[in-house]
């Protein structure tokens, strides 16, 4: 598996080792609570799988051409590691209820299928290309998706981690 999300993994079983089942669900009003940041983070990594499986059936690369602005907030994200708060998560991304020990047990694998996907892509199309659009980044290579995840991942580690301590 890729450092970054062999990272991202270990640090989302370290955040959630040892939380029962109520612990998953409690939440301050207006946030998520632990469970629902999880499922947030697996659609994400879903959509990602689900992205590079289309990539890799339409036999080319689906990244349009980055914009200027694009190129400036990918180089903070996956160049610095700088996660802007504060931002609404996309639509399709939002948490839908999804049972919490369900949650918990799917999200490792599904990292280790997108690792996969993404491998995939890479392997095909080359290190250097651009190969699938992220929908607030832009078009990314294989490694700007890794480390997007991570960096994204991280910063809902430290909202779990916050979480914890809260309750």
């Amino acid at each position: 598996m890729d450092l970054y999300l062999q990272k991202l993994q270990d640090a989302l079983a370290a955040a959630t080792r040892g939380l029962t089942p109520e612990e998953l669900i409690q939440h301050p009003p207006g946030k998520w609570s632990v469970a629902e940041v999880l499922e947030h983070l697996y659609l994400t990594y879903a959509g990602t799988t689900k992205g590079f499986a289309r990539c890799l059936e339409a036999g080319t690369p689906l990244a349009s051409a980055p914009t200027l602005k694009q190129q400036f907030i990918v180089a903070a994200v996956t160049g610095a590691g700088y996660f802007p708060t504060g931002r609404k998560a996309p639509k399709q991304t939002e948490p839908r209820g999804t049972p919490a020990e369900k949650v918990v047990a799917e999200i490792g694998p599904q990292i280790s299928a997108m690792d996969g996907a993404i491998a995939r892509c890479e392997a095909r199309y080359g290190k250097r290309t651009r190969l699938l659009d992220h929908p607030v980044l832009g078009p990314l290579t294989a490694q700007q998706w890794r480390k997007f995840h991570w960096v994204h991942g991280r910063h809902h580690v430290k909202q779990i981690q916050r979480l914890r301590t809260s309750s």
